[in-house]
């Protein structure tokens, strides 16, 4: 009776907060709830975040002001959530330091509109804490899976993520996906603000609510120890990873007069003998853009890849890619961001195409409108590839290729009509440094191996590199800032399709939709 008497108390204070006091309460609490994501992992902080949201709104005295609140907490989730991407216009700061409070705030005020989409929802429906709690955890998944596609796309930082702590609580995203497991999260989060009702019959059905959310949170415990305890640690015969992670800082990645000299590191690292007693290498693998040249067209770098290349192997290793010939006015060229095949003899078998292009980095969005130029180097247009692919390498498993964040889109990950067997990701998160960027990158790749129930060999320049078997447990690891290589097997994949890799985002969208529709039926029939 006393914590809910204390419930009371903060609730009232809160809802009658002054409007720009709450706009501050707001941006502070979407700040606090992204210390819940990778790496820290402080769930609990995601209660006070989103009831206090739920409160703020509320209290508000239109939806308008609810709009706005849901802004600033939007803003403040955001700015604590990818502050990370501020470094990348470091690494040039004479050229784009300037544009690093536009981008921190601008990028942060810009997805703050989908929590303030969240929020109106919230406010147009009738009272009822119970109801407005089931409506406020839903739109925010909802608005989650609309960020993975509109403009693009950008699902970055998920609620689901949360669940990464434990290898056991991450085997729901192999039913539910993690938008399945993001709306397990925000329920976790918004019931508890609803245990404020004063009426009986409202106060007991929060209380309902909130044990019912506690039992399906008990669930995904025990279904993730069932689905654990048929794992096994068999790997693919006759196949054997090197991932060599060279450790090369970003702003030293593209000067001319020091390419030979990152190139030789990384063949240096291909060809060191490996520890004593453990097989040789079948296959090397190197990071995103490893070569920092068109080094398909460039005969004597082929010919020193294919020497360090395992004989009968191959070195997979990404680069910049000529697709076509030059432009109109012969003055710049389109580029692919590639992953090249490379045999023992200097030979390129195969060849992929990154075709989710990152805004800024790889294309101006708007470019007739917006006169600012792609923070990477170099000169020319990048541009996409067709889509998921499954390529066929000598020596190993079906594979579907992927580039830097192409592996963070739910669903879009394999080629549906000719499935894969483990899923490779190139990456440079070398643009973020020693911040929760690449932790969360390499949290995406888990979540997308429980997913599809393939294994996920991530290899990055700077780090995190790593294999990660079906199950989202990383069997081997590199860290940040390590030059040094990983020799490892390849983990088969689980020997049941997943019912996320069968039907995708439809379940939790599903599920969206369910709690959506709960919330306002209770919502109309409340009376607070």
């Amino acid at each position: 009776m006393a914590v809910h008497r204390v419930l009371q108390t903060l609730h009232a204070r809160i809802g009658a907060l002054a409007p720009w006091r709450a706009r501050g309460l707001a941006f502070v609490l979407g700040f606090a709830a992204v210390f819940a994501m990778p790496p820290l992992y402080q769930i609990y902080l995601l209660i006070p975040a989103f009831s206090g949201l739920l409160w703020l709104v509320a209290g508000a005295s239109s939806r308008w002001r609810a709009f706005v609140v849901g802004w600033w907490f939007g803003a403040g989730f955001f700015t604590a959530g990818l502050y990370w991407v501020s470094f990348a216009l470091l690494v040039d700061a004479a050229k784009f330091a300037w544009l690093v409070p536009f981008a921190v705030f601008g990028f942060a005020f810009g997805l703050g509109l989908f929590g303030a989409v969240a929020a109106w929802c919230v406010r147009a429906v009738p009272s009822g804490l119970a109801g407005r709690a089931l409506l406020l955890a839903a739109m925010w998944v909802f608005l989650e899976w609309v960020r993975a596609w509109l403009f693009t796309g950008f699902p970055w930082n998920p609620l689901g993520s949360v669940w990464a702590f434990s290898d056991t609580f991450m085997q729901g995203a192999s039913v539910v996906g993690v938008f399945g497991m993001s709306l397990l999260a925000a329920l976790l989060a918004t019931l508890p603000g609803a245990l404020t009702a004063t009426p009986p019959e409202t106060k007991r059905l929060g209380l309902i609510l909130n044990a019912g959310v506690l039992v399906v949170v008990a669930g995904a415990w025990l279904g993730g120890q069932q689905r654990l305890a048929a794992a096994t640690d068999t790997t693919v015969p006759d196949v054997r990873l090197r991932l060599v992670q060279p450790n090369i800082p970003q702003a030293q990645k593209w000067r001319p007069e020091l390419r030979e000299g990152h190139m030789m590191n990384q063949v240096t690292l291909a060809v060191a003998p490996p520890i004593a007693g453990d097989p040789k290498p079948t296959h090397v693998i190197w990071a995103e853009t490893s070569a920092p040249f068109f080094i398909g067209t460039h005969k004597p770098w082929l010919r020193l890849v294919g020497a360090s290349t395992p004989s009968g192997g191959l070195t997979l290793l990404g680069a910049p890619r000529v697709v076509a010939g030059a432009l109109a006015d012969g003055a710049t060229l389109n580029v692919a961001n590639s992953l090249l095949a490379i045999d023992d003899v200097g030979q390129v078998t195969a060849t992929y195409d990154k075709f989710h292009l990152v805004p800024f980095g790889e294309y101006v969005p708007l470019q007739d409108w917006l006169p600012l130029e792609r923070i990477t180097q170099g000169l020319g247009s990048f541009v996409a590839g067709p889509g998921p692919t499954t390529l066929d390498l000598k020596g190993l498993p079906p594979v579907s290729p992927l580039i830097c964040y192409e592996i963070i889109f739910p669903g879009q990950v394999t080629d549906q009509q000719n499935r894969a067997q483990w899923i490779l990701n190139l990456t440079n998160d070398g643009w973020y440094g020693r911040t929760a960027g690449p932790h969360q990158h390499f949290v995406s790749a888990r979540l997308r191996a429980v997913e599809e129930g393939l294994p996920v060999v991530r290899v990055a320049g700077t780090g995190i590199s790593g294999i990660i078997d079906a199950y989202g447990r990383v069997m081997q690891r590199l860290e940040l800032d390590e030059k040094s290589f990983i020799d490892g097997d390849l983990p088969l994949p689980s020997q049941n399709l997943t019912v996320f890799a069968q039907f995708g985002n439809t379940v939790p969208l599903a599920l969206v939709i369910l709690v959506a529709l709960g919330g306002v039926i209770v919502a109309r029939r409340s009376t607070v």
